[in-house]
């Protein structure tokens, strides 16, 4: 059975999930990411806390996290604009508790860690994915200009190897587009040359 919506099929809008990420450079070379959620409904919700009428904010959630240019939290700042019961806002002050972690491998366990699940709110916690993912792509242009600096200093340096690789299939390491990011002649980066005799590494 094709599960895929019917061109004729009557749809109803009963719930809209806004999720926004903006990336911004500081004057203090920092990258400011602000990560927002909300969620409208076209019903009046009736909760047992409060009643919520059609296209006012049901979820209103913002975070606010400065990065450095190493990917490593300078600061987190959590605010709920809008929940549905009065005790969603007591857990905003733990996401200070990122401060120090690095956006990289294990960053997702690294904040399951630290405020998932009782510890936070799920809805902060998600927001954090792509917040993280965007901070990346706002970095991209200073990590593609040193690496030209570094090629153009001295083509025979090996070339690190880029942190897409590996985080999908376009990116896997024997695809097509690997071979066009990581070249061959140059994969060999710094932890892989051959550790100098008598070092008692």
């Amino acid at each position: 059975m094709n599960a895929t919506s019917h061109p004729t099929s009557e749809r109803t809008l009963v719930h809209t999930r806004q999720i926004t990420c903006d990336a911004y450079v500081r004057s203090d070379g920092l990258y400011e990411i602000e990560g927002r959620m909300v969620d409208q409904k076209t019903y009046e919700a009736v909760l047992p806390f409060k009643t919520v009428a059609p296209g006012v904010p049901f979820h209103d959630m913002r975070i606010t996290m400065a990065v450095d240019s190493d990917m490593v939290i300078r600061h987190v700042e959590a605010r709920t604009a809008a929940a549905p019961t009065p005790y969603c806002t007591e857990m905003n002050a733990t996401y200070a508790s990122l401060v120090g972690v690095s956006i990289g491998p294990g960053f997702k366990a690294e904040v399951k860690a630290r405020v998932g699940g009782a510890k936070g709110c799920t809805h902060l916690t998600d927001l954090l994915g792509p917040m993280a993912t965007t901070v990346i792509q706002a970095s991209l242009a200073q990590m593609q200009t040193a690496e030209r600096v570094r090629m153009l200093t001295d083509s025979e340096l090996p070339m690190p190897k880029p942190w897409v690789i590996g985080t999908c299939h376009t990116y896997r390491m024997d695809g097509e587009a690997v071979k066009v990011i990581w070249p061959e002649g140059r994969r060999m980066t710094v932890q892989d040359r051959p550790k100098a005799e008598g070092t008692g590494d």
